[in-house]
């Protein structure tokens, strides 16, 4: 879809400018009811985005969506959180930068878990409303990317979103809106304009309504950057042509038959890989199975919690209304009423697990589990191409169902998403069924720098679930 449209504004065909306009009407009345935008960009910046773009680019004429912790030049990006609520910066990220190169239309910022902390988008910032699944608005979209997830599955108009993963944040929305999402290998694309989580867990990837236009964006977004020592100098094969997944063995995990998985979820999956004629075997990984989510979290909670540490008030985003206090309590006050609880529980936790006397314990032993997972999954990749399993374990829940479930319970059920995300290993999530209306996703893993392979897997499941 993205391709052909592509091709005919290169072409002179189309005009982009109604296709955009008519694009962001639309989303906006969509969004009266599903929330699935946190801010649009002023019709002045969209007015000369549509006057300079790229006629010739790669993504030219594109509507695309950001989520909210990808700054935009000029746009209010907030991670959702009421702390930084007014904060528009000066700048584009580097993704940002790459796809107007290409002549793709920013069009806002989608919603989000505050600062990316959720499975469900529930754990909104003060002040913002959740995103609401487009096949049951009483059910949650998945989190954190929720709004990006909501949006792609909506528009009946060509769209591309640029979401963002640190623990899930993109397999898990796309798996329950029923749309592609692709997350790249760690430093396939610069995180330089992102609102951090974690900053060794973070990865800036893509959404779309079909997996070979998702890899089209995360072509275009990927590549070295200097403003990021952390991105990798390899060249990716394109994303457009996907490898054939003839004779390939797929490794399925054998916690799929846990309790707490839904059958019918998993025999989705299983009944997927074998329409497509792939073979598979069941393996054992004991490792990641039992400690995965847990070290996640662990990392996660640790490095987020000296990320906070810059929001006090000063800078940027929400200030105090009197300066005429000590430094302590003017920042104590401007956190508690500029985070929301999930927020200050992961900041509380991750400082604990970092202090002198606990270090050791916690932090530093989740960092050696970490390692050691990592060599489960590569043994596992050596032997076997792909793995392959359902991305969520249960169907998207109503949001009265999610606020009976403990902090600890939603955590539990990321133990298909962490892995992948813990190795900073490519991963894509594909609708391949649906159960009582509501989609169910595949979740296909690779090894490292292996996005085409990932592409060729969840493009042949897509396939089959569309005949």
């Amino acid at each position: 879809m993205i391709h052909r449209y592509v091709t005919d504004v290169q072409k002179g065909k189309v005009d982009a400018k109604d296709i955009v306009a008519q694009a962001v009407e639309h989303a906006k009345k969509l969004n009266e009811k599903y929330h699935f935008m946190n801010t649009f960009v002023s019709e002045t910046d969209l007015k000369k985005q549509l006057k300079t773009f790229n006629k010739k680019g790669k993504l030219a004429g594109v509507p695309i969506s950001v989520k909210d912790c990808i700054c935009v030049e000029g746009t209010e990006s907030t991670a959702g959180s009421k702390i930084l609520k007014g904060y528009k910066p000066v700048f584009d990220a580097t993704v940002i930068e790459r796809v107007k190169a290409e002549g793709a239309i920013i069009i806002g910022k989608t919603a989000q878990d505050e600062f990316g902390y959720g499975t469900f988008g529930t754990n909104t910032g003060i002040g913002y409303t959740p995103a609401r699944n487009p096949h049951d608005a009483r059910r949650v979209c998945g989190g954190s990317s929720s709004g990006s997830a909501a949006f792609t599955a909506l528009a009946d108009f060509p769209h591309l979103s640029i979401a963002e993963s640190t623990g899930g944040s993109i397999a898990a929305p796309a798996s329950y809106c029923g749309v592609a999402g692709l997350t790249p290998t760690y430093g396939r694309v610069s995180r330089y304009g992102l609102i951090d989580y974690a900053n060794s867990l973070d990865k800036i990837g893509s959404m779309a309504q079909r997996v070979r236009d998702a890899g089209l964006l995360l072509e275009v977004m990927s590549g070295v950057d200097s403003k990021d020592p952390t991105t990798l100098n390899q060249k990716m094969s394109s994303l457009l042509t996907p490898k054939t997944v003839k004779g390939l063995d797929i490794a399925v995990p054998k916690i799929i038959h846990a309790e707490g998985v839904d059958k019918r979820i998993t025999d989705t999956v299983l009944s997927a890989l074998n329409d497509a004629r792939i073979n598979y075997t069941e393996v054992s990984m004991p490792l990641n199975d039992t400690y995965g989510v847990w070290d996640y979290y662990m990392i996660a909670m640790s490095e987020t919690s000296t990320n906070l540490a810059k929001y006090a008030g000063m800078r940027y985003g929400l200030h105090p209304k009197s300066v005429e206090k000590d430094y302590t309590t003017l920042f104590s006050e401007v956190r508690e009423q500029g985070f929301g609880d999930e927020a200050k529980r992961r900041l509380l936790l991750g400082t604990f697990a970092r202090m002198s006397g606990y270090r050791g314990k916690y932090y530093i032993k989740a960092m050696k589990v970490r390692t050691k997972i990592i060599a489960e999954y590569k043994k596992i990749l050596k032997k076997h191409s792909f793995i392959v399993s359902p991305a969520m374990p249960i169907l998207p829940p109503t949001f009265e169902d999610v606020s009976k479930l403990t902090p600890v319970q939603v955590y539990a059920l990321d133990f298909f998403v962490s892995g992948p995300n813990l190795t900073g290993m490519p991963h894509a999530s594909v609708k391949v069924g649906a159960l009582e209306g509501l989609p169910v996703g595949a979740l296909v893993v690779g090894d490292h720098l292996q996005e085409q392979g990932v592409l060729g897997v969840a493009h042949t499941l897509e396939r089959g679930a569309q005949k």
